[in-house]
């Protein structure tokens, strides 16, 4: 679904509890409703936020966002949280967009690379940063690169950043100015991603149908049948992923009509 002006105008704004004036665009939908077949927003790229005026925090939680970017100029936006989307590209210009920027949620995304973050330097208020579940966390030296390239970040993955690990930082990368070794090799590896915002909203209807997974009716009454009596949080995570991925989960797959009922049977 486009991030149209309607889909914006139509979506909850409220104060919330910290008294700052919030934008809800999260993704709506339960693994319940997607079994029926019912789906949310899974917004596929940012635009027409102009429409989106005088907000502090804007909520993009699970959706489809592939590209962090094409934000216009918000002098009071202050928190962005995307956790679980697909994006693996953040926009160079993005922080004179959003220049008071002091809380970015990214966990569960598919940042891969330590150069991947490097936009992240232009975020010179940036405090509160969480990363995790990210590719980009599993490379060496991770957290010290972080804390090198956003020198004003105060809690990196919801732990406090100590002195020692910025020095430690510098030891390891030197300055902004004048980067070590590493660090110049580190800038030299980088993803090969590209800005797909335009792209995304330009073939909506082509990418809406590529990224779901197509179910039969019986199918879906399985899936929805096997989400209902899922015995733990860990059936429904996987069952979750596999759709997705856009598969469909194993006990369903080509399942007819009176099947499932029969094999249970048995």
């Amino acid at each position: 679904m486009r991030l149209t002006v309607e889909l914006i105008q139509n979506s909850l704004s409220y104060i919330n509890p910290l008294t700052d004036r919030e934008l809800d665009l999260r993704e709506l939908h339960s693994y319940r409703l997607y079994a029926l077949g019912r789906i949310g927003h899974k917004i596929p790229a940012i635009e027409n936020l102009g429409i989106a005026k005088d907000q502090d925090t804007i909520d993009f939680t699970d959706n489809d966002i592939s590209s962090l970017g094409n934000f216009p100029f918000f002098p009071r936006l202050h928190t962005l949280l995307l956790a679980r989307n697909r994006i693996s590209h953040i926009q160079h210009s993005l922080g004179s967009s959003v220049p008071k920027l002091s809380t970015l949620v990214l966990t569960s995304n598919n940042l891969s690379e330590l150069a991947d973050l490097d936009p992240l330097r232009t975020f010179t208020r940036l405090t509160h940063l969480a990363l995790l579940e990210n590719p980009v966390t599993r490379k060496e030296n991770y957290r010290y690169w972080v804390i090198w390239l956003v020198p004003s970040v105060r809690f990196l993955d919801y732990q406090k950043v100590k002195d020692v690990e910025r020095t430690k930082a510098k030891e390891l990368f030197g300055t902004i100015e004048e980067p070590s070794a590493l660090a110049a090799k580190i800038k030299g590896i980088k993803s090969k991603t590209f800005d797909t915002s335009i792209a995304a909203a330009a073939n909506n209807t082509s990418n809406d149908k590529a990224i779901r997974v197509k179910l039969t009716d019986a199918e879906r009454k399985r899936v929805e049948r096997m989400i209902r009596e899922a015995k733990s949080m860990a059936e429904i995570t996987r069952l979750e992923k596999e759709l997705n991925e856009g598969r469909i989960p194993g006990g369903a797959l080509g399942a007819e009509d009176g099947d499932g009922d029969e094999q249970m049977a048995l």
